[in-house]
């Protein structure tokens, strides 16, 4: 691979599937340089981990609640002794919102995302369908260098989608 790369494959592939998995070297520093070619052509980027998700289309695209560790302190009254539900606001939704007017949109950038599941890719594979500005780039494991395919493709062989 070159030590200059310009991205514009990569930019794209992903602007014709919407949603890519890609596999890049652990020791990093690729995602950086494609992140910074995607926002020098317009998009805004927002990178996120896989881990911790939980539902991702509840969490993505619909307000959602949350109970922050309790660290030993505990609700009174009638309620859970768990704490409190907190609720917040979609994050592919709220960000669209607060894009600059000349973007061309919004590219999710997901770190660790061999831990989803299929049904949860099919999810993120599906998104770009439901908002055209919506790009989801996932990091679905590691190589020698990097490279990418459209994230339909990185589907386990054997799933049906259903």
């Amino acid at each position: 691979m070159p030590l200059f790369t310009t991205g514009s494959k990569l930019i794209r592939d992903l602007e014709k599937h919407g949603a890519l998995g890609v596999y890049a070297p652990l020791e990093g520093g690729f995602e950086g340089r494609y992140r910074r070619r995607l926002r020098a052509t317009g998009y805004t980027t927002l990178n996120i981990t896989a881990r911790g998700l939980g539902d991702v289309s509840a969490y993505l695209t619909g307000v959602h609640g949350v109970r922050p560790p309790h660290l030993g302190k505990k609700s009174v009254g009638q309620g859970a002794a768990v704490g409190y539900v907190y609720y917040v606001p979609p994050i592919v939704s709220y960000n669209l919102e607060q894009l600059p007017p000349k973007s061309k949109g919004l590219v999710l950038w997901i770190i660790e995302g061999h831990i989803l599941s299929n049904q949860e890719i099919e999810f993120l594979v599906n998104l770009p369908t439901l908002d055209p500005r919506v790009k989801i780039v996932l990091e679905r494991g590691g190589e020698r260098y990097f490279r990418w395919q459209p994230l339909k493709d990185t589907l386990a062989p054997n799933y049906q989608a259903g």
